[in-house]
């Protein structure tokens, strides 16, 4: 298994230090996994579509902006 090393801010430092009874090494693991799991599953999604990049970004917009418009901030 390969090693990781990454920085944490101090105020997520404080709380991880509060509960030492979890092994923050394995959540941040699980958390990693998850991440890969859903990148993988987007990449097969994507792989099988035959929008453009530019079609893609334009669709995006759309869905931001009704999104934003329903919920009162635009």
């Amino acid at each position: 298994m390969t090693n990781m090393t990454f920085a944490v801010p101090e105020e997520l430092l404080s709380i991880m230090k509060k509960h030492k009874e979890i092994k923050w090494s394995e959540v941040a693991r699980q958390a990693l996994r998850e991440k890969a799991e859903e990148l993988k599953l987007m990449d097969q999604i994507v792989s099988k579509s035959k929008l453009t990049d530019k079609e893609a970004i334009e669709i995006g917009r759309k869905i931001n902006a009704s999104l934003a418009k329903r919920n009162g901030l635009k």
